[in-house]
């Protein structure tokens, strides 16, 4: 069930199309309450808000009730949304139990009330089940998370940032956005708290500069990632283990220190692609980093085969899957990781 993208289902809202049924399926807790409050603002006045609201789970309340209120006019308001989070406890049900409800779900929406917007969210459904499959045939699916590929993540987090800063009424730099994407690894809740942060500190001049980014959220990483690439180039996995756990100890979150890692493998193979001769100017502007920084990632760059920074690419996007899938401790997936890196070099 891919489902359209919250971009599109904006696109629908504004456009003031009448949607009765939505599912938000999927993990990112920003998208989901973005997608959230955008379906709020488009059916539901401010003034309306206490009568045209309702929230329910579906780990706690019956279908019945709920659909009983999809079927109830509202008092003092022209529409209302209904809320039904954690859907997925329906696909733990017993199997009659589960026909029934789906057999009530396809009643109300195959004639919905007109006064309604039934919205259901759901972090994951089965897709062999016939809930899904008639979830899909009768509602809007909205995809509530971003590409499991890293690289495509990072670039669809970008217009995203861009976009809180202007609900903060900043103006954030495509390249600020860009730098808080990549070290950041394409976390959205992340990149919202960190953009909260750089706004306070830009202040009145309401503007986030890329050397902001540098200074408030990403100098830490890189110094860090830069101090365990010498590990990795030397092959030495003891160190880097070692490395790697003060950095948990310290409280460093792992999806951010692998974002931070992909971030640097990335600029080693750009520095790696330097023509000879580049002077440390150009350098900077091609890598799109400070002049020092520019320095250090050719330099470093220069102790890495390309080889080992191919496969160190592709172990870290084989990280991220792990990460997201939740089936494994966090560290345990950084410790393989850090293992993979820093492993001496196949024969």
């Amino acid at each position: 069930m891919a489902g359209v993208s919250p971009e599109q289902l904006l696109a629908r809202l504004s456009k003031g199309q009448a949607i009765p049924g939505i599912l938000l399926l999927g993990e990112d807790s920003y998208l989901r309450e973005l997608c959230r409050k955008k379906i709020a603002d488009a059916y539901v006045p401010e003034e309306a808000r206490d009568w045209g609201f309702r929230k329910f789970s579906a780990k706690e309340d019956d279908v019945e009730a709920i659909l009983g209120q999809a079927q109830t006019l509202p008092m003092l308001a022209s529409r209302q949304v209904i809320f039904v989070s954690d859907v997925e406890s329906w696909d733990r049900l017993g199997e009659d139990s589960r026909d029934a409800l789906v057999k009530q779900l396809q009643s109300y929406l195959a004639n919905p009330a007109p006064f309604t917007v039934l919205v259901l969210q759901a972090a994951a459904l089965d897709q062999r089940m016939r809930l899904a499959k008639t979830l899909a045939e009768k509602m809007l699916a909205v995809s509530v998370e971003l590409s499991s590929d890293p690289a495509e993540r990072v670039r669809l987090a970008m217009p995203l940032a861009l976009e809180m800063a202007r609900e903060l009424g900043v103006d954030l730099e495509p390249d600020a956005a860009e730098e808080l994407a990549e070290i950041l690894n394409g976390e959205l809740a992340s990149i919202r708290t960190e953009i909260d942060k750089l706004a306070a500190y830009a202040g009145e001049r309401r503007k986030i500069t890329r050397a902001d980014v540098d200074l408030l959220v990403v100098s830490e990483r890189k110094y860090s990632v830069w101090e365990l690439a010498d590990m990795l180039a030397a092959r030495e996995p003891s160190r880097a283990l070692a490395f790697l756990d003060r950095l948990l100890r310290d409280g460093e979150h792992p999806a951010q220190l692998l974002g931070a890692l992909a971030w640097m493998y990335r600029k080693l193979l750009e520095a790696q692609e330097l023509p000879a001769g580049t002077s440390s100017w150009q350098a900077a502007s091609r890598l799109k980093m400070r002049g020092a920084a520019a320095e250090q990632a050719v330099r470093q760059s220069r102790k890495f085969p390309r080889a080992q920074l191919t496969r160190g690419i592709e172990a870290l996007y084989e990280a991220d899957s792990r990460l997201k899938s939740g089936g494994t401790s966090q560290r345990a997936v950084m410790e393989f990781l850090v293992a993979q890196l820093s492993a001496p070099s196949p024969s």
